[in-house]
């Protein structure tokens, strides 16, 4: 498999620790989407990244919908529960929604900051988006609350999502204090950065 991202991606490390936590082989190619010379089109029509390159030629993408493929290759380091386990399944998914939702708000703040000139950039528009940003830390805080693991006794594809949030935001957010509003969300990050996944995967 090949898979297409850039180093500082917060979806392409998703699936990075994904693959790592299931021992998959695979061959990183890096490509910044931003850079006029980015064939991610010619893999992907929206011109995003992560994407999955398979041996057969197929093409897989969505960071979401490619680690959930990736846990069905391998029993190792089971992500997600069965199918037929519903509601469990269903809170991890949630889990991973809403850190891949406060990326996104936050993303588009950073491309506002990053991509429009000064006089073209909307306060008002920044605000609605890192209130988004605000509201979801609360709600990944109140979720976790004090259990050790974000959906329960179990790691699970949903602490490997909100691990990656709080990394970017750590990374690209620096002033976002969600370590001082939100200690337990700070351990639980503490906890995941200790895996090897996450130390191999740090952005960068």
């Amino acid at each position: 498999m090949k898979l297409i991202g850039s180093l500082a991606s917060p979806y392409v490390r998703k699936v990075r620790v994904v693959l790592a936590e299931k021992k998959l082989d695979y061959i990183h190619e890096l490509d910044n989407v931003w850079a006029p010379d980015s064939k991610i089109a010619l893999s992907n029509p929206l011109g995003k990244v992560p994407c999955l390159l398979m041996e057969d030629g197929s093409v897989v993408y969505d960071s979401r919908v490619i680690v959930e493929y990736l846990d069905t290759l391998t029993p190792v380091c089971k992500l997600l529960p069965p199918n037929g386990n519903g509601r469990e399944r269903s809170d991890i998914k949630c889990g991973e929604a809403l850190a891949d939702g406060i990326l996104d708000a936050a993303i588009l703040v950073r491309l506002e900051l990053t991509q429009r000139a000064p006089e073209q950039q909307s306060a008002a528009w920044m605000e609605r988006q890192m209130n988004k940003v605000h509201l979801g830390l609360a709600a990944l805080s109140a979720k976790l609350g004090d259990n050790a693991n974000y959906s329960g006794s179990h790691y699970s594809l949903a602490d490997v999502a909100v691990g990656c949030t709080l990394g970017w935001l750590a990374f690209r957010f620096p002033e976002i204090s969600w370590r001082a509003d939100y200690p337990n969300l700070a351990r639980l990050f503490d906890k995941l950065s200790e895996r090897q996944s996450f130390k191999d995967t740090v952005p960068q």
